[in-house]
């Protein structure tokens, strides 16, 4: 979709786009973009939630990576597995927009009828609030075919490791022999960001038959100088504590590189949990009380150097 060049403008001289569809300048006697042309400028927007303001909730942004407005449709990315192919990079189809009026009107299917002021920050990034529930979101503009995939998998890695049931071993190299060998399954709950599971199970058990073993708390961090890779600390219960190097390989795979032992370790997503379908697309009852309840909360990482530079 066509960049609107005078969105810079907008930003500069502060316009809110409170009370009409088009914005006049009367000084520079230039016509500026309506909101509608500043909403559907982009094919999709980032929702950056890290950066949310306010002590509000408008439960389908919180829930979405990604938003577009298309033509009057509302769409949304709230999988991070699968994103550039659902809807081809739109996600997919949540309800209907209205942008004629001065403000973003929404309609959500399930979450129903929300307003937001827009305000313009720069050429692809605006502000959402909505003053019912005094929340703002930051949103970043841009084209699916110039859209930064890996960086979003790695700003919402906590989230991504949720979207399967379980994560399954499927390869083990080099190392010496240590307690993880034997851990052959991982669960990352939906239910937070702290908290996971492992088992012991022998390789090709069913996932709802898997025997969580241990439990415990994890903990991911930034590590310096690198855009594309994670610390993963696993915290059990019992005392004991891992740390691994994680990165991601597509979006069904993750490496764990175990620092101590020099091990590398290749997961497998077990059954993916799509977010925000109807109940007659959701598999359960069970994952659909989940997904609903499924919503980000801000996330603030600490940093470590990466200690084993190979």
């Amino acid at each position: 979709m066509k960049t609107l060049k005078l969105l810079l403008i907008i930003a500069i001289t502060g316009t809110l786009f409170s009370s009409c569809s088009s914005v006049y300048n009367d000084s520079l006697d230039t016509y500026q973009p309506t909101l509608e042309n500043v909403v559907s400028g982009y094919d999709i927007w980032y929702v950056d939630y890290h950066r949310t303001v306010g002590d509000g909730d408008i439960p389908y942004v919180s829930r979405a990576f990604t938003l577009s407005f298309i033509n009057g449709i509302l769409y949304a990315n709230n999988n991070i597995v699968d994103i550039g192919r659902t809807g081809n990079g739109l996600g997919i189809d949540v309800g209907t927009y209205n942008a004629f009026n001065g403000l973003l009107e929404t309609n959500h299917d399930r979450d129903g009828a929300h307003d937001f002021e827009v305000t313009v920050l720069s050429e692809n990034e605006i502000r959402l609030y909505n003053f019912r529930q005094n929340v703002s979101y930051y949103l970043i503009g841009y084209n699916t075919n110039n859209f930064d995939y890996d960086q979003l998998f790695y700003e919402n890695i906590e989230y991504f490791l949720q979207e399967y049931r379980a994560w399954g071993k499927i390869e083990t190299v080099g190392g010496t022999p240590n307690a993880f060998d034997e851990e052959n399954y991982l669960q990352f709950t939906l239910d937070n960001i702290t908290t996971f599971y492992s088992s012991q199970d022998n390789f090709g058990t069913q996932v709802d038959s898997i025997q969580w073993d241990y439990e415990g708390a994890y903990e991911i961090f930034d590590v310096a100088g690198y855009e594309d890779l994670k610390i993963l600390t696993l915290n059990y219960d019992n005392g004991d504590n891992e740390e691994f190097e994680l990165s991601v390989i597509n979006d069904g795979r993750v490496r764990l590189y175990h620092i101590k032992s020099d091990t590398t370790y290749d997961f497998s997503g077990k059954i993916f949990i799509q977010l925000l379908k109807s109940e007659k697309t959701v598999k359960s009852a069970k994952d659909l009380v989940r997904n609903n309840n499924r919503k980000r909360t801000k996330i603030e990482r600490k940093t470590k150097i990466r200690r084993n530079l190979k």
